[in-house]
């Protein structure tokens, strides 16, 4: 049977990836996909585009580093399903400050002349994936979603943006109003081990987010039986 593994954020952390990619011994027709925030503050993007491209079954959904990204080469859209995003013109490079994240977040240890290859990858990709079965159907996206809202009709700041719900008293978590259906995995907000919220019995919404640029872990999860996978930091890069 094949298997769906989820990435949490790796913010360039490409020895820390090759570990776990290593360690989910990935066979043919698995997926392995990232919940975004790939390059910034981290060692080393390009490994990390590297490693990620080099698999077969690699899926993105990207982030609020990777939007930014998207929009200062001009070419991001405005659908959550990332099919408006336009091609890079032929003749664009990126200087150093083009390829700053969100915040103007730093990107670290950028080959001369090589930033298109970072930004090459993103190109199309949408803001949130789903799948499943009946019995667990599933959504991947960045940060997050709307109660009640649908994807389709959340703009992508949100869901690659979205931590807490303005406007709700006392402003919780989005997660902390999710009642489900679907499971939702996700990154963008690091804490110490993957961020749960049960309703009903079942799980509905996993973080995955797990600080390993700041010392925590980078983390998987297959999606077919949530089990785990976990790589220590080597050293805090923040």
């Amino acid at each position: 049977m094949t298997a769906t593994w989820v990435i949490g954020d790796i913010h360039g952390c490409a020895e820390e990836l090759a570990d776990l990619i290593e360690q989910l011994d990935l066979q043919h027709g698995d997926r392995l996909i990232s919940v975004g925030d790939l390059y910034h503050r981290g060692p080393d993007p390009h490994g990390v585009v590297d490693l990620l491209t080099a698999q077969p079954g690699f899926e993105l959904v990207l982030g609020n580093h990777e939007r930014v990204l998207l929009q200062r080469a001009g070419v991001a859209g405005d659908r959550s399903d990332g099919q408006d995003c336009a091609e890079l013109p032929a003749e664009w490079q990126p200087g150093e400050r083009d390829l700053l994240g969100d915040g103007r977040t730093a990107i670290h240890n950028l080959r001369a002349g090589a930033g298109r290859e970072l930004v090459t990858p993103l190109v199309g990709r949408p803001y949130y994936l789903r799948g499943g079965s009946e019995e667990q159907p599933w959504v991947i996206t960045h940060a997050g979603l709307v109660p009640g809202r649908k994807l389709d009709e959340t703009p992508p700041e949100l869901l690659c943006s979205l931590r807490r719900l303005q406007h709700v008293r006392g402003q919780p978590y989005w997660y902390e109003a999710y009642s489900g259906p679907r499971l939702v995995v996700f990154g963008h907000t690091p804490a110490r081990f993957p961020r749960r919220q049960s309703s009903g019995g079942r799980l509905v919404a996993l973080g995955m987010d797990t600080g390993c640029v700041y010392g925590g872990a980078l983390s998987a999860v297959r999606m077919e039986d949530l089990e785990m996978a976990v790589v220590p930091a080597r050293r805090s890069y923040v």
